[in-house]
Parts: structure tokens; C-alpha cells; sequence
């Protein structure tokens, strides 16, 4: 019997490519977009929006497959964009693409095909789930330039099983070059930029429409000596350099952000590096918990040899190397070389000249 199979599209290239693969592979495919209350401006290109929806129902129609639109607007909100303001009001840099995985498209999204009956969802996300032994595994895809398990870490370890990533053994040309092949409308289209959910100019614009402060405060330095003064500290983050407006005889990097006094604290580049940190919402996707791994603090970053701790709910990771601008409110993604281990989100930074 053939699989049945709940395609998230999103009228992009990868997912479409994703639908295309599944049909070519015999499995039973319907299409879904999830309706974010999202609208596009300009020549921003949303995932979740009015004309991306229209694009997935257009590909799905040439793909001879069912397609239906969830409204996810209210979930989007409760769970993501309010705690993405509430992030910021702590001083903390969230990442929101995360927090749809966790909470949409592999929670609620992922219960609801279940519950319509299909045995599987399948993304066009560039990763890969495999046997291992008795389990699931996630693991990094083929094209590691599009690697993007570190947004996946939020997973449900039982639920791996139940999930499908076509696009594991393809680089994003391949993609593009099956859409071309296949006659799909959205061949060249370009990949979605910026959060979904933000269509103002910036941030900070967006969080104050949402009640967030952003006012004015001071920029000091680690003994508390005020050198300037900021414009709100949700535009700036951990290792900026840029954009600081303040005169010094050497490179400022921001290194802290108080929030509770609305001041951004600024050191010399040294003073960014931290040897360890403390990781709470921790999902494990391997029945052990490991000591030993590699860490990776950012997307574009590389994973870095460390040793875990168990601290009650949370762990301490302690890396072999000092890191660069360890920010609290990312995500930090435990690997044990392609594999997946967890990962969970960064509460506290730990350095060695506090």
C-alpha cells in the first residue's frame, strides 16, 4: 500500500521540488499551506503569504495533487511573535524560524496529518532522517552549503519516524534543475528573505507597533563608563561591531545587553569570546545524553568540540575553544559528526574574565 504522504508547501522551489520527488516515488501526496496572516511588500518574498499560498495551489494543480490552506494565524502569534517580543524584552536575540518548527510545522501541523490520516509529513527543509539501529536518526543533508538541521534540533524524538526530507540527497541546484526539467512554475523563483511575520524596514519598527520599549538609552563599556548612546537595544546583538556611533582608539564589539537598566554594553574584541554557557528547552533527539559532542552556536557557524553537564533540566557546555559572541536567546545544536543529537536554547554566558 502506498504511503500517504502531507506535503508542506510552500510555493517555493525546495518544497515543490519536495512534491514533485514524493509523486515520482509513488507515494500518495496532498499539499498544504499554512496560512500565516502575512502579507507581501514590495519585492519581498514571504513563505507563508497571500501570493505564496497561490503559488503552492498553481504547483500543486500541476502536480495532480489535493491542496489545502490551514490558518495558523492565531498559533503563529500565541507562539512565536509573542515570544519573540518577549525575548527582546529580556535583552535576548530569539530566533523565530525555530520556534515555527516547534510549534507549527512539526507540532501542531505535523499532529493534524496524523490525525487527517496520512502516515507522514514531508517538508523541503535540506536534511535527512535515517534508520539507525533500532531509531531515527537526523542527520546534515548531501548539500552541506543548505544545511539545515540546526532549525530542525526541535524535532519530537518520537516523532522522526514520521517524517520526510526528499531533498536529502540533492544541492539546491539540483533542485532548481528538477523544477526547470519538470516545467515548474516556481523554477526560478527566489527563496524567501527576512522573518515571515516582519514586514516593516526593521525590527525594532515592527516590536514597537507590538508594545515593546525601544527607547534611547547609554552604550558603556564593562566598568559601567558611558560612551554613547543607543537608539533601543533591540537593534543591536551580541558581536556587533557596527553601527555603534562611538569614537575609541580600538575596534568596540557589543558584548552584553542589559535590558533591565536599557544599556548596551560594549568591550574590546577579547572581551566577546566566552569558554562555556548554559542551554535550557533542551530536546534530545538520542535516547543517551551525551557528554561529549560538537556544538554549534550559530546557522552559519561550525560545530566546535565540547563537554555537557547536566545542570537539573539544563546542561553546561563547555567548548575546548573559546567562541565568539555566544548569544543568549539562539539556539546551540549538539552533533556527534552528521548526526543530530539535540539542542536547546542559550540562557547564560560563561566567561573565563567576567
Amino acid at each position: 500500500m502506498k504511503k500517504k504522504v502531507l506535503l508542506a508547501i510552500s510555493g517555493g522551489v525546495d518544497s515543490s521540488v519536495a512534491g514533485w520527488l514524493l509523486r515520482e516515488e509513488g507515494y500518495e501526496v496532498a499539499g498544504v499551506t499554512m496560512c500565516l496572516g502575512v502579507r507581501e511588500e514590495g519585492n519581498k518574498t514571504r513563505c507563508c503569504g497571500r501570493d505564496a499560498i497561490e503559488d503552492a495551489r498553481e504547483v500543486c494543480g500541476m502536480l495532480g495533487i489535493p491542496h489545502y490552506v490551514l490558518d495558523y494565524a492565531p498559533l503563529l502569534e500565541s507562539c512565536v511573535i509573542d515570544k519573540f517580543v518577549r525575548e527582546y524584552r529580556l535583552g535576548r536575540t530569539p530566533n523565530p524560524c525555530i520556534d515555527c518548527n516547534r510549534y507549527l510545522k512539526f507540532g501542531r501541523l505535523l499532529q493534524q496529518a496524523r490525525a487527517m490520516g496520512f502516515d507522514c509529513l514531508a517538508t523541503g527543509h535540506y536534511a535527512r532522517i535515517e534508520r539507525k539501529e533500532d531509531r531515527w536518526v537526523l542527520k546534515k543533508p548531501k548539500d552541506s552549503g543548505k544545511d539545515q538541521t540546526y532549525f530542525l534540533y526541535p524535532i519530537p524524538f518520537e516523532a522522526l519516524g514520521h517524517i520526510l526530507f526528499p531533498l536529502a540527497d540533492h544541492t539546491k541546484e539540483e533542485v532548481r534543475e528538477i523544477a526547470r526539467q519538470a516545467h515548474l512554475p516556481i523554477s526560478e523563483k527566489p527563496e524567501s528573505q527576512d522573518l515571515c511575520f516582519v514586514t516593516q524596514d526593521s525590527y525594532g519598527e515592527f516590536l514597537r507597533e507590538l508594545g515593546c520599549p525601544v527607547q534611547p538609552g547609554p552604550i558603556v563599556d564593562r566598568s559601567g563608563r558611558i560612551l554613547g548612546e543607543h537608539s533601543g537595544t533591540v537593534f543591536y546583538t551580541i558581536g556587533q561591531r557596527h553601527g555603534l556611533r562611538i569614537s575609541s582608539p580600538y575596534p568596540l564589539y557589543v558584548v552584553a545587553i542589559d535590558a533591565v537598566h536599557n544599556s548596551v554594553i560594549v568591550g574590546e574584541k577579547q572581551d566577546v569570546y566566552a569558554s562555556a554557557l548554559i542551554a535550557g528547552e533542551m530536546n534530545w533527539l538520542t535516547p543517551e545524553r551525551p557528554r561529549q559532542a560538537e556544538a554549534k552556536i550559530r546557522y552559519r557557524k561550525r560545530t566546535s568540540p565540547c563537554r555537557i553537564v547536566p545542570e537539573g533540566d539544563r546542561i553546561r557546555i563547555t567548548f575546548a575553544e573559546e567562541q565568539d559572541a555566544i548569544t543568549p536567546g539562539q539556539a546551540v545544536v549538539l552533533y556527534s559528526g552528521d548526526e543530530v543529537l539535540g539542542g536547546g536554547v542559550i540562557e547564560e554566558v560563561i566567561r573565563n574574565n567576567p
